[in-house]
């Protein structure tokens, strides 16, 4: 037998293998598992490095680790407990009366407490929500708890730094976790040098050995955005610590983002969601009595009447929160949806919830940007869009490049996060969305929105007709990946 005949043997043979793991071992869903198939034969060799790479499973280890990682004590479970109680006896206000579905959906679906009594401020751009993000850094008195997707080593983040290592030295508990991909670029030992100041640092699923192209865990990744000030003030959104997303790229200039600052009840569950990444980077086993004794989380008054549901996804659930509670928002849509989001790649359910949406009579209007990061991405992106321009479903090209990641159903919620309306963001990476009820601050993201259309141009079916021909076969090639994007 030839050493040919062998190779392709043996790639076929490792290709078997590869498939059935995705199918009996990591249990992946068929579409994905046909993306793969595609990768491994077209790309024979190279196709099983990828998926080596990005593409497998988290092992037995990690997903058991990532069970142990969550918070709730018991006086936390009793508390969500009275509040599916509260709901189902129906005491509750005429306000909360017209979302109280998809209320009791997020408690039901991922144990996500109502909180009320929150002041919530919105940044639509990184320049005002650095400056206030900084603001509240120096103020910090007892803890700074900070998580972010990206943090560089450039002139933004070099401020914040050195924020964080004054804030340390003066006896402030600083805590910083960063994610292994979105810091690929970003030297450890910028890092380090808060530890040396008396902070303290994690990465979320580190490098191997220390080689930046050895992480067998690159397609999951940690995308949030969480800041928390002494247990009392949040920060979370789209927003990293990069100079771009200050919209300081000539490039992707301007850069339209959405981030958020939060006041209230709310700021209890974002630091939940902080330490329950915090406690599995470092495998530490800190309860929620003892986060509470070290002053963690303080109580707080009323600051204002914005009511908050914050939830986390991530591939260590069984399910996909956020994703399934954007469903939720958008087949009980009475008048409006608008999204917005960097990039639009919905599966198949999300595709049915538009259309069933639209076919009863709901005004859609989805807003992606003119100026691509990604343009692979946005192949696929635009394949989509021209599929449902016939449903009657307006699409926009915001005139630059457009960051938030944004929902708003009637006059009754909006939601901001970190997650994209991608197969990326709600199956393969850990993220995070605030769900906002209250029609004044609903009204304030709707004008947000009308403004933003100012900016834009409507896609329309000329749109698709003026690409050259390799445009529209890359579209349709891309396509094919979608589930893997």
């Amino acid at each position: 037998m030839s050493v040919l005949a062998i190779l392709i043997i043996s790639v076929f043979c490792v290709n078997i293998v590869c498939i059935l793991t995705m199918i009996f071992v990591e249990r992946k869903k068929p579409h994905t598992i046909v993306s793969w198939f595609i990768v491994l034969n077209f790309l024979p060799i190279i196709g099983f490095l990828i998926y080596g790479i990005v593409g497998s499973g988290l092992s037995y280890k990690t997903k058991k680790m990532l069970k142990k990682k969550r918070l709730y004590a018991k006086s936390y479970e009793d508390f969500v407990k009275e509040q599916k109680q509260l709901f189902t006896s129906r005491n509750i206000s005429k306000e909360e009366l017209k979302y109280l579905d998809l209320m009791l959906f997020n408690l039901n679906n991922s144990n996500s407490s109502y909180l009320k009594n929150n002041s919530v401020r919105v940044f639509l751009n990184g320049e005002d929500k650095i400056l206030a993000l900084k603001k509240d850094l120096l103020r910090a008195k007892h803890s700074i708890n900070i998580l972010y997707y990206i943090f560089a080593d450039d002139e933004v983040g070099r401020e914040v730094m050195d924020i964080l290592i004054q804030k340390a030295k003066e006896g402030v508990k600083v805590k910083l976790l960063f994610d292994s991909v979105g810091c690929l670029k970003t030297p450890r030992k910028f890092f380090k040098q808060l530890v040396v100041a008396g902070g303290e640092i994690a990465e979320f699923f580190p490098l191997l050995f220390g080689f930046r192209l050895f992480n067998f865990k690159a397609n999951y990744r940690n995308h949030k955005k969480i800041v928390v000030i002494d247990g009392r003030i949040g920060y979370t959104g789209g927003i990293n610590i990069r100079d771009d997303h200050m919209g300081r790229s000539r490039r992707l200039s301007p850069w339209r983002d959405t981030h958020i600052r939060i006041v209230g009840n709310a700021v209890h569950d974002l630091q939940i969601a902080f330490f329950n990444d915090w406690r599995y980077c470092k495998n530490i086993s800190s309860s929620m009595n003892n986060l509470i004794s070290e002053g963690y989380f303080p109580r707080l008054g009323d600051f204002g009447d914005v009511g908050c549901q914050i939830i986390t996804s991530g591939p260590d659930l069984p399910n996909q929160p956020i994703k399934e509670s954007l469903l939720k928002m958008i087949l009980s849509a009475k008048d409006k949806i608008y999204i917005q989001t960097p990039y639009f790649i919905p599966d198949e359910s999300m595709l049915s919830a538009l259309k069933i949406a639209k076919m009863s009579g709901v005004d859609i209007k989805i807003m992606i940007p003119s100026k691509p990061d990604k343009k692979f991405v946005y192949a696929a992106t635009l394949s989509f869009i021209k599929d449902l321009i016939p449903t009657g479903i307006e699409f926009y090209r915001y005139d630059g490049f457009l960051h938030a990641k944004s929902i708003i159903i009637d006059d009754k919620v909006v939601s901001i996060g970190s997650c994209n309306f991608d197969n990326r963001s709600f199956a393969l990476n850990f993220e995070i969305s605030a769900f906002l009820f209250n029609a004044e601050f609903v009204d304030q993201n709707l004008n947000y929105f009308l403004v933003d259309l100012s900016h834009c141009a409507k896609v329309e079916n000329s749109f698709f007709k003026r690409k050259f021909i390799f445009n529209k076969f890359s579209q349709v090639f891309v396509r094919l990946f979608a589930p893997l994007l």
